[in-house]
């Protein structure tokens, strides 16, 4: 989980740092696009270990 949501983050950190924004909207935004794709994983996997 952890290293998904680093990758998303330092994705945006790095187009952020190519192309400038005032808001740095794209580490926002790609950090919670991360954390859904854990969060998703997580569940996925969740239920996989219920099923059985």
């Amino acid at each position: 989980m952890g290293v998904i949501v680093f990758l998303f983050s330092y994705l945006g950190n790095w187009l952020d740092a190519k192309y400038p924004n005032p808001d740095t909207i794209y580490v926002k935004i790609l950090t919670l696009v991360g954390v859904a794709i854990a969060f998703y994983n997580i569940n996925r996997q969740l239920k996989d270990i219920n099923k059985s």
